[in-house]
C-alpha cells in the first residue's frame, strides 16, 4: 500500500514561523532587560556556600552567581537570561560586572574565598582582563582567595586561550574550577593540558543520586577521573541528606546546594568567619 504523505504548510519567503518569531521576540526582550540592568547598575551577586564534606563541615568558600534586577526590582536568576546573552557582548559585560563585584567583596571581606563564574569568551575581552590585572596588582592577596569557574562546554570553545590564562593567573594564586563536569565531551587529553584545580560534578548526576544506580556509577567515575588528575571534587545541586552522605562516601570533597543554603544577595559573612575560627580551633 502506498503511504499517504501529509503536505506540510509552506512558510512564505521572508516570513518567520510563529515559533521562531516568538523565540526571537523573547530573546530581544531579555537582551533589552539585561542591557538596561547593566546601564542602570542593577546587577547583583547572589552568594551560596560550598561546604566541606568532612569535619569541621564549615564553608570552604562561596560561589557568586550573577543576577539582574528587572524594571520592577525583581531578582532574575541567570538561567532566565544567560542563554540569550552568552554569545552576545552583553555576556562579556555581565562577566565584567560579576568579576568587579566579586573582587570588591574579596577586598572587603579578607576572611572569605569566592568563586566567580565566567565564560571562556571573556578571556580575550580587554575590559575583563584589565579589571582583574588591576585588582591583583593593588592587592596580590586577592588572587589566593579568588576561584574562577569555567563550564566544560565553554572551555572547549577556546582551549588554547583557557590554558594560557590559567598559566598566567595560577602564578598569582588564582584557582580554576571546571564547572558542569560530565555534561560535555571533554577529552582526557584536555584535562591533562588544562590543569584545573577542581572539578564540579554536573547537577544532573547529583540530584537523587542516592536512589539512582546509573548516576551513582557516573558520579564514581567522575570522582575517579578527578583524583587521577589531582583535582579537588565538588558536587553541586545537593538537595537531600541521603545524597550528601552517598557523595561523601565516594570521595567528594565539597558539597553545594539547597541542602546547605540557597544563593543570597545579602549573605551573613560573619557566620563564615565564625565557622573558620571554629575549624582552626579544632
Amino acid at each position: 500500500m502506498k503511504q499517504r504523505h501529509r503536505n506540510k504548510p509552506e512558510i512564505p519567503a521572508g516570513r518567520e514561523s510563529p515559533l521562531n518569531a516568538a523565540v526571537a521576540g523573547r530573546d530581544r526582550e531579555v537582551l533589552e532587560m539585561v542591557d538596561q540592568a547593566i546601564r542602570q547598575n542593577q546587577c547583583r551577586l547572589a552568594y551560596q556556600p560550598v561546604m566541606q564534606a568532612r569535619p569541621p563541615h564549615g564553608a570552604a568558600f562561596h560561589e557568586g552567581f550573577i543576577r539582574v534586577l528587572d524594571a520592577t526590582g525583581r531578582v532574575i536568576p541567570a538561567r532566565d537570561f544567560m542563554p540569550a546573552v552568552e554569545n552576545d557582548e552583553l555576556g562579556r559585560e555581565l562577566d565584567c560586572n560579576a568579576l568587579r563585584m566579586g573582587l570588591r567583596t574579596l577586598a572587603r571581606h579578607p576572611e572569605i574565598r569566592l568563586a566567580i563564574n565566567m565564560s571562556a569568551r571573556s578571556i580575550g575581552y580587554r575590559r575583563w582582563a584589565k579589571l582583574l590585572q588591576r585588582s591583583l596588582k593593588n592587592d596580590p592577596s586577592i588572587g589566593e582567595r579568588l576561584i574562577l569557574e569555567i563550564g566544560e562546554s565553554s572551555a572547549m570553545l577556546v582551549p588554547e586561550l583557557v590554558i594560557d590564562i590559567m598559566d598566567q593567573l595560577q602564578k598569582s594564586g588564582v584557582a580554576f574550577t571546571l564547572d558542569d563536569f560530565g555534561a560535555g565531551n571533554m577529552a582526557f587529553r584536555h584535562l591533562r593540558e588544562f590543569f584545573f584545580d577542581a572539578e564540579k560534578i554536573d547537577g544532573q548526576f547529583v540530584r537523587g543520586v542516592s536512589r539512582n544506580p546509573d548516576n551513582q556509577s557516573v558520579a564514581r567515575a567522575l570522582v575517579a577521573v578527578a583524583k587521577e588528575f589531582d583535582m579537588f571534587v565538588i558536587a553541586e545541586s545537593v538537595e537531600t541528606q541521603e545524597d550528601a552522605e552517598f557523595l561523601v562516601s565516594i570521595g567528594v570533597d565539597c558539597l553545594q546546594g539547597f541542602l546547605f543554603g540557597a544563593p543570597a544577595i545579602n549573605p551573613t559573612w560573619s557566620e563564615t568567619a565564625q565557622l573558620r575560627k571554629q575549624s582552626r580551633s579544632t
